[in-house]
């Protein structure tokens, strides 16, 4: 005889024979590694952290704290520490990376929490540049001479380099990929 509870605790294999598959309304922690991985295109914990120390030089020590979850087809979220069974809620910590596409791409929260610690692909903006880039500008910049693709566009203020958010460098060109409800209408200072 089946207990509903404990049906409700298996796998989808378990439950039905096929495969595992992702639940867009659930969240699933990631495998720790990609042999661990059961949900076909799933990213693991370890590619990851590969992915952000290869893309922006932010250590594995930088986020060694966090667990990773998917909701939905290649949205990963983190949270600051361990979670039992989070996949009956709305949200847990907050959107960090969209994984199943071409080009991972990070969430721009991700980007203002940890691209501080950022050693690489980070175009640092002047005033100006930076004044757009906020309000969701695209704009030349023939004299980037990085990588292209995703990058951390930052601003030197008050003695440091604050992430503003995401940028796409491509021919040429810094798109700034700033979510419209995040744009800001921001004041040009001069020093």
């Amino acid at each position: 005889m089946s207990d509903p509870d404990r049906d409700e605790d298996r796998s989808d294999a378990d439950r039905d024979g096929h495969e595992p598959t992702n639940d867009g309304q659930r969240f699933d922690r990631l495998p720790a590694t990609p042999a661990d991985r059961e949900v076909a295109g799933r990213a693991s914990r370890e590619e990851v952290l590969d992915w952000w120390d290869e893309r922006f030089g932010i250590g594995r020590d930088v986020l060694a704290g966090y667990s990773f979850w998917e909701k939905g087809a290649g949205k990963v979220w983190v949270f600051n520490g361990e979670a039992a069974d989070p996949s009956r809620i709305e949200a847990i910590g907050m959107a960090f990376l969209r994984t199943r596409q071409e080009h991972w791409k990070p969430t721009t929260r991700a980007v203002q929490r940890f691209g501080g610690h950022a050693t690489r692909n980070v175009v640092e903006l002047d005033a100006e540049r930076a004044s757009r880039f906020a309000a969701g500008e695209d704009q030349d910049l023939p004299e980037w001479d990085g990588d292209w693709g995703y990058l951390i566009a930052a601003h030197r203020i008050a003695g440091g380099t604050a992430p503003i958010g995401v940028g796409l460098y491509l021919y040429d060109e810094l798109r700034s990929v700033v979510p419209k409800g995040s744009r800001a209408d921001l004041p040009v200072v001069d020093r």
